[in-house]
């Protein structure tokens, strides 16, 4: 697929026509430290009330009538429909005589969980497919019981984060007692083959927007009772807004992490060896992060950060638990380590510049070798039980479909188990990793991805996307929408902001609270680096980010409109003085702050707060908000408030459209259809407001 240009004045002269839908404005002020600030959109919050739906109703009304006049949208739903039509494999895994997988067989909405028994014919164990008749029921958490002989799984309606967890009998496949109901945030981690524990909140009464998400409690449920008799193991008398628990491979102990917000944790552990043995503190802060990977005997092996920013691998003794007894196994390096474990081995999975590289030790610490990776770009997996004698992961880039590797961990040789036939020729194609300097010196890696033989003449049509949060990495990894974007002629670009975890706790901090403009600093200075590097200019430039990373794009599209031609927010976070008073959100003030904390921090959220920096008579570039109507993590209300401003305020002709999908939540399984209306929506809106008319000519001079 290639691109033409139509003419400016015809594209202009068609979206002056533009009428959007009236949205009432409210006399709503709340008064910060002084000053007052006007929320004339507050009603938008009540996201079940009739004249919330009647708006969003009248949103997509406008929205998808805009886009059915693109002439190339069938087009680019056509190709992605083509390229994502393949078989897709996760690695097996074994449990009880079975090895079990999920497959997808090209364009089914939902992954199907396979097992195996030898050479066997693989036979459909679960199908989320059947759980809804429009897909829009996904599987969640699968866990095993440790014989295999039972498994507890969980599954989302519409894409909610509430959850409800099925135990089943793993060999006949019959549903052995009641539903466990209104789940949230959780693992499911068995004991033996008892029972299981999981975590979750009170359910709120009424709006979703009233759930009180400060006191996660974590369960142990006894098979054969019923979900009233379970017994609460943390966090009744201590509250703490995360609550997590795991037990170890070996059975002996329960690892309880708890934590206060998405950066920080205590650990406490549970010798599950002695019935009467309390939990015991091996971490009473929230200083850093830590989690127990795995035990032997009396020692217990953690991943930590605690004094390395860049996490190391220690161990402890359980009857020494103090921090001050700790011993390294796998030391700090320059690089961020990621710990994995499998066939009695650690596997201390770097990032170096956000790339892999991935090296074997034993439960000593002594290095066994660097495991060979197929070349530049993301491994993932390594993860088994003690006795597995072969491990599996995955290697994949922006080019490059994910192919599944089995690895023998006694001499180091991998081959290649599962490798996608794609319809996408990855030899044309190019990824290169640049370093620019952002506003204040500080160097920022990207990497951008495009056609090989690219013309550097400023006029390639350009997504640029970022996150910039929560200590998470952007790392190299294929995708169909990705490719498709390729295939027309597109440029890839994906920097690693700061905010995120490429380089350990102090990369993430150097994004947080009163530096998180840093963030927007790095993003702005990439799309500069873009632009003088002849790769696009702002009238080919496209920027996009989902959650905190829409956070991203509605900050710097409001403080720098003439950079880019296309603004795409996914589920963002766009009010920034009241985020915190909805669903989870609490629990992200270790990133962003909150408005009531300080009025220094009131005032340098409303310096940045998308939804309260949208001014009169500035010309927005052309916006295309996405967000779910059931998104009980990033409420709609973000969204639905910033598309409210934009349009009340936008000058000129650049459209401001909301896009809203029904029966969706923030993301997670999401059926294939719609991830593909999806993004023939985002990429032909994309084109179009960049000037493109068809797909089928060669690019106009």
């Amino acid at each position: 697929m290639t691109i033409i240009v139509i003419s400016w004045s015809q594209l202009n002269a068609q979206k002056t026509t533009m009428q959007y839908p009236e949205t009432r404005k409210g006399e709503v002020t709340d008064t910060y430290f002084g000053t007052q600030v006007a929320d004339p959109y507050r009603w938008l919050e009540d996201d079940r009330s009739p004249e919330t739906e009647a708006w969003v109703k009248e949103q997509n009304k406008v929205t998808q009538g805009y886009l059915e006049t693109i002439p190339f949208r069938e087009e680019i739903k056509e190709r992605l429909t083509t390229l994502w039509n393949y078989e897709k494999y996760t690695a097996p895994t074994k449990h009880g005589d079975y090895n079990y997988f999920y497959k997808n067989d090209g364009l089914q909405n939902q992954y199907v969980l396979y097992r195996q028994k030898g050479q066997e014919s693989p036979e459909v164990f679960l199908d989320p497919n059947s759980f809804s008749e429009d897909g829009t029921t996904s599987l969640g958490t699968v866990s095993f019981s440790k014989d295999g002989s039972k498994v507890a799984y969980s599954i989302s309606e519409g894409g909610s984060d509430w959850r409800k967890i099925i135990v089943m009998d793993a060999r006949s496949k019959e549903v052995m007692e009641d539903t466990l109901a209104d789940v949230k945030f959780s693992a499911i981690s068995w004991y033996k083959n008892e029972g299981f524990y999981y975590s979750s909140y009170d359910k709120p009464e009424g709006s979703e927007l009233s759930a009180k998400t400060d006191q996660h409690k974590l369960f142990y449920h006894k098979l054969g009772t019923t979900q009233e008799e379970d017994q609460l193991i943390f966090g009744e008398e201590m509250k703490r807004r995360y609550v997590f628990g795991t037990v170890t491979e070996d059975q002996n102990y329960l690892a309880i992490t708890a934590a206060n917000s998405t950066s920080g944790s205590e650990l406490y552990v549970q010798d599950l060896r002695n019935k009467k043995s309390g939990l015991q503190t091996m971490v009473d802060d929230f200083d850093g992060d830590h989690s127990l990977v795995f035990s032997e005997g009396n020692t217990l092996f953690i991943s930590t950060n605690h004094n390395a920013p860049n996490r190391k691998l220690v161990k402890a003794d359980i009857g020494k638990p103090g921090q001050e007894y700790w011993q390294d196994v796998i030391p700090e390096t320059e690089n961020v380590l990621g710990i994995a474990t499998g066939s009695g081995y650690f596997f201390a999975e770097y990032m170096k510049d956000a790339l892999s590289q991935v090296l074997q030790y034993d439960t000593k610490g002594n290095l066994v070798r660097e495991v060979k990776l197929p070349g530049s770009g993301s491994s993932s997996g390594f993860n088994g039980k003690k006795k597995d004698g072969k491990l599996y992961y995955s290697f994949t880039n922006y080019v490059q479909p994910s192919t599944i590797y089995e690895f023998d961990p006694s001499n180091g040789k991998s081959l290649v188990y599962k490798k996608p036939a794609v319809n996408f020729i990855s030899e044309d194609y190019e990824s290169k990793q640049v370093f620019y300097t952002s506003k204040d010196g500080t160097r920022v890696p990207m990497i951008i991805t495009y056609k090989k033989g690219l013309e550097l003449n400023g006029k390639n049509p350009t997504m640029l996307y970022g996150y910039g949060g929560f200590n998470i990495s952007l790392t190299p990894g294929f995708g169909i929408t990705t490719a498709t974007w390729l295939e027309m002629g597109g440029v890839y670009a994906v920097a690693n902001l700061r905010g995120g975890g490429e380089y350990g706790k102090e990369w993430h901090d150097a994004g947080t609270q009163m530096k998180k403009q840093n963030v927007f600093d790095d993003f702005i200075a990439a799309a500069e680096y873009l632009i003088e590097e002849n790769y696009t200019s702002s009238d080919y430039l496209a920027i996009r980010g989902g959650s905190n990373g829409g956070l991203l794009v509605g900050a710097v599209m409001t403080q720098r409109p003439e950079l880019m031609k296309v603004a795409l927010p996914a589920v963002g976070v766009l009010d920034m003085l009241r985020y915190h008073t909805f669903t989870a959100g609490a629990g992200w003030s270790y990133d962003y702050g909150t408005s009531e904390q300080s009025e220094e921090m009131f005032e340098y959220l409303h310096g940045y707060s998308p939804v309260h920096n949208v001014k009169k008579g500035v010309q927005y570039p052309a916006t295309l908000i996405t967000t779910g109507d059931h998104d009980d993590r990033v409420v709609p209300a973000h969204s639905f408030k910033f598309a409210a401003e934009l349009q009340d305020k936008q000058a000129g002709s650049n459209p401001v459209m909301i896009r809203i999908e029904t029966k969706a939540g923030h993301g997670a399984g999401t059926p294939v259809s719609k991830i593909i209306d999806q993004y023939a929506d985002i990429f032909s809106f994309t084109l179009f407001n960049m000037g493109y008319e068809n797909l089928n000519s060669e690019v106009a001079n």
